[in-house]
């Protein structure tokens, strides 16, 4: 009888004892609260990349209006053009850079290639040597320099720097050469340090590099071309 009343009170006590929660393991399901975060931050980043980028349809590059309003109307009047599509325009400007250093260091050129980037606002291309030149240390493949081409916007926004801004910051400026046209409407300048642009900062410049400027114009000769760059103000030596 008393072995009875032991295993009904061991029964009793193992009823009235409160079943204990089981802890969260690690790794498993996280809270709803940081699954609904990050499904937010999901869903915000998604929007964010969906977002178009801003377009420069309405814009229009000083030069451009300044062509339109002025030079275009002055060459008229000055070559006599009867078809409004004879009236040579500026076609594309060319920016290549050549460096000598990168048969020495090859970084050398991807660092000129930034620099340039920061000129042109626009990815330049890295240039390789065709063939290996034993002389000049030079190996097939080799990059030895980078070029960048500008059109539109780009070009007309360069040149308004160019004339500006750069030219007036070469040391000891004494005008443009004016027989630097190639016969057929073309110009081509060369600038001693690439540090005249504002977009190089002094400190920072690795190396001092110089670039050639090749302006392409629909002119059909030197003379249209010299009065087409004339009227942008280009600074020609008299």
């Amino acid at each position: 009888m008393a072995d009875k009343q032991k295993t009904d009170k061991a029964k009793g006590d193992k009823q009235a004892k409160p079943a204990q929660a089981k802890p969260r393991q690690q790794g498993g399901v996280e809270p709803k609260a940081k699954k609904a975060q990050q499904q937010g931050g999901d869903k915000a980043g998604a929007a964010k990349q969906a977002q178009p980028k801003q377009s420069l349809e309405g814009y229009t590059a000083r030069m451009r209006k300044h062509y339109d309003e002025v030079v275009r109307p002055k060459l008229v009047d000055e070559f006599g053009y009867k078809n409004p599509m004879e009236v040579p325009k500026i076609e594309k400007i060319t920016l290549n850079m050549g460096v000598g250093e990168s048969t020495a260091d090859s970084k050398k050129a991807t660092v000129a290639a930034e620099d340039l980037a920061l000129i042109a606002g626009q990815k330049p291309v890295v240039t390789r040597a065709r063939k290996a030149i034993s002389q000049f240390k030079v190996r097939e493949n080799m990059p030895i320099g980078c070029k960048v081409t500008l059109r539109k916007t780009r070009m007309y926004e360069f040149l308004d720097r160019l004339v500006t801004i750069a030219l007036p910051r070469v040391r000891d400026f004494r005008g443009l050469n004016p027989k630097s046209f190639d016969g057929r409407g073309n110009y081509a300048l060369g600038i001693k340090e690439h540090l005249v642009f504002p977009e190089i900062n002094y400190d920072k410049a690795e190396a001092v590099w110089g670039m050639d400027v090749v302006i392409t114009t629909t002119a059909k000769t030197d003379a249209e071309a010299k009065a087409l760059l004339s009227h942008f103000n280009f600074p020609f030596r008299q």
